[in-house]
């Protein structure tokens, strides 16, 4: 007859208990922070639902038809900065992970990493002294030849301060954010997957398409979401750029344009009072609540690809 020796107890240690604790402590630090702006904005709106029209800049009839162009022109920035930067930011990630030599990728990625270290005030500089000069007169041509298309109808903008540049300095703000998550991402495709698809006869191109596109999908849908979530909710570079005004159009050339809620707030915040100063803040709720919206929807969308992600 055998007695079962009693295992021994795990020792923890002190540094196991002083890390576990601290992540506990920094994770729920998070969710407190968070809830806490978002009660702050709750109840400093609360005033701003019932604001009348004399209460209101513009005088629009309520609040949410205050808020409704600036929530549009928010959405549609950032959709037409995600539309370019997106597809720019996946051949250069590809380019440098998978063509470029090994002394050209490290080079170029440290330049697309120096690109999220300039200041918004620099993009918004370059954007109004070199970006709207320069694309003026192809916003002419756009509008002479495809001025039949609803989106590039006249009359064109005189200085080139439009909806379409400010989505193409937006681009150019969140191209090293998507860039360098998706290089990392592709970075981590297995080995094994790759040399499968070029031993059975596939070129680089269709190997990508076949392995490394699949594998990173998830993780270019996260890295697509989180520069959105930068291009939501960017202010000067915006305030800087757009000439805008209080109005829903799809219209890309223009000079008048839709205005963002972030820019909004930086432009009309100085002058505010009373009531005006809880109205901005309401739109600052909206704006919360689009960026929190979006980052739900990408998380849903990354957990139902979770089995082909590098994550696993």
């Amino acid at each position: 007859m055998t007695t079962e020796t009693a295992r021994p107890k795990p020792v923890i240690r002190l540094g196991d208990r002083v890390f576990a604790r601290s992540s506990l402590i920094a994770g729920s630090l998070i969710l407190v922070a968070l809830a806490a702006v978002a009660i702050f904005l709750v109840v400093e709106a609360i005033p701003a639902f019932s604001a009348d029209s004399t209460q209101l800049k513009g005088s629009p009839s309520s609040f949410w038809a205050y808020v409704g162009p600036l929530a549009f022109g928010t959405i549609w920035a950032a959709f037409l900065a995600l539309i370019m930067a997106v597809p720019l930011a996946t051949g250069i990630a590809l380019f440098i992970s998978h063509y470029a030599p090994r002394r050209l990728a490290q080079t170029l990625g440290y330049v697309i990493d120096l690109l999220a270290a300039v200041p918004s005030v620099v993009f918004g500089l370059w954007g109004i002294k070199v970006l709207a000069p320069a694309v003026q007169p192809v916003y002419t041509w756009l509008t002479e030849n495809m001025g039949w298309f609803p989106l590039f109808a006249g009359p064109v903008s005189g200085t080139g301060r439009t909806i379409l540049t400010v989505a193409i300095v937006l681009a150019v703000m969140i191209l090293p954010i998507i860039t360098a998550m998706a290089r990392e991402i592709f970075l981590q495709t297995p080995k094994l997957h790759e040399e499968a698809a070029l031993a059975l006869g596939a070129t680089r191109w269709e190997m990508i398409k076949m392995a490394v596109l699949p594998f990173g999908r998830s993780g270019l849908v996260s890295a697509s979401m989180l520069g959105l979530g930068r291009a939501l909710g960017e202010t000067m570079a915006v305030a800087m750029v757009l000439s805008p005004s209080v109005v829903v159009s799809f219209v890309l050339l223009q000079s008048t344009n839709p205005n963002t809620i972030a820019s909004n707030i930086a432009l009309n915040f100085p002058e505010a009072h009373g009531v005006g100063i809880n109205v901005l803040i309401a739109t600052g709720l909206i704006l919360f609540v689009i960026t929190f919206a979006v980052n739900f929807v990408a998380r849903a969308i990354v957990a139902r690809r979770k089995d082909f992600s590098g994550a696993n």
